[in-house]
């Protein structure tokens, strides 16, 4: 018996739980590839912003008998992530005396788990044979991921409270504070989305911009505010205040050492290409190009796996922005940055929606 008949004689059950391992493999694996190799690019970027070289140096000993490929790739620094990853695992994995163990040894989990649960209802491909390239594909996809992304917060809280000390306490607070500041202007930025497209379902959002197109053109003013709020929801620079080397050593994660931190720097980069996923679907049409037939669903393996490459390049595109925004503005102060997310955002986003919303009136 081949395999074609053997997968035919499957039951319907069966073959749900087969492809939601296989999806669930691939889309996990992805995800800690492209956060292991986010840190190579940013290394990389900012080496090139500040007129350095970047890691050139790490390579298997047989890559000097491979005289152009063995250069190249030592050069560009791509088995630098296989090696930090390395340095980590056999790091000593140091707890200090006076932390609560529990909390201590919890908090590197629940920052890391949101990031990785949060990708299962973004589709990133069309079809492959009878099955969608989204694990789950919910109705109320975008309300699930702001309900998951914002249990990432408890995570970075319980650091700093369970580390039982000054700075890394404050780094936990300012966490909390600026994550949910920053939640209520990135849920509100996306409603004129929802608003255009009619629905809460990703892959519905991705089928009303392959007919009508992307919806950054539809809703420019929805994409600067969640683009913004990202970087605050991720710690990531002008607004890594959590964090913030200049006062608060290291912030919340400043007695982590080995895998412990290793989690937390994962988290980072692993919540940066969860982001740039959902603001991939959400504005800039996920899977879909407009031509060569490539925003309708894949009749054969090939296209599948070209719309599948499509939505990595544009996630990966957005991903360069994020580094590049962090090498080229300062950090912001704790006050400028709550101002901006109380005082500017949150009004900025209540108009835009009932701007779009009289709009669509009138139109209707």
């Amino acid at each position: 018996m081949d395999l074609a008949n053997l997968y035919n004689g499957l039951s319907p059950a069966t073959k749900f739980l087969f492809w939601s391992v296989v999806k669930i493999a691939f889309a996990i694996g992805i995800l800690h590839a492209i956060a292991a190799y986010a840190v190579l690019a940013e290394r990389k970027i900012s080496a090139w912003i500040q007129d350095r070289v970047g890691p050139n140096r790490v390579a298997p000993p047989f890559m000097k008998y491979i005289p152009v490929l063995g250069r190249t790739l030592t050069r560009w620094g791509i088995f630098q992530p296989l090696a930090d990853g390395l340095k980590f695992m056999l790091k000593e994995d140091f707890t200090p005396a006076g932390v609560h163990k529990a909390y201590f040894w919890l908090a590197p989990a629940i920052a890391i788990i949101p990031s990785i649960i949060v990708i299962a209802v973004i589709p990133f491909g069309s079809v492959m044979g009878d099955q969608k390239m989204v694990i789950a594909d919910l109705n109320v996809g975008i309300l699930y991921t702001f309900g998951i992304v914002s249990l990432g917060v408890y995570g970075i809280v319980l650091a700093g409270y369970a580390a039982n000390s000054k700075y890394p306490f404050f780094g936990g607070i300012r966490s909390s504070a600026q994550l949910i500041s920053y939640e209520i202007s990135m849920g509100m930025s996306v409603i004129p989305v929802f608003l255009l497209a009619g629905d809460l379902n990703l892959s519905t959002i991705i089928s009303w911009q392959a007919n009508h197109g992307w919806l950054v053109l539809y809703a420019p003013l929805s994409f600067f505010i969640f683009l913004v709020a990202s970087f605050a929801e991720t710690n990531r620079l002008p607004f890594d205040l959590p964090e913030a080397e200049t006062e608060l050593v290291g912030g919340y994660h400043t007695e982590y050492s080995s895998m412990k931190f290793a989690l937390f720097f994962l988290a980072e980069y692993s919540n940066m290409v969860a982001t740039t996923g959902m603001m991939t679907t959400l504005f800039f049409g996920g899977w879909t190009l407009p031509f060569w037939g490539l925003d309708q669903p894949a009749h054969n393996i090939g296209i599948a796996i070209v719309q599948i490459l499509i939505f990595l390049t544009k996630m990966a595109a957005l991903m360069t922005v994020f580094i590049w925004v962090r090498w080229m503005f300062p950090r912001f102060r704790y006050d400028q940055l709550m101002d901006l997310g109380w005082r500017r955002f949150v009004p900025l986003a209540l108009a835009n929606i009932l701007v779009t919303a009289v709009i669509l009136w009138m139109r209707s």
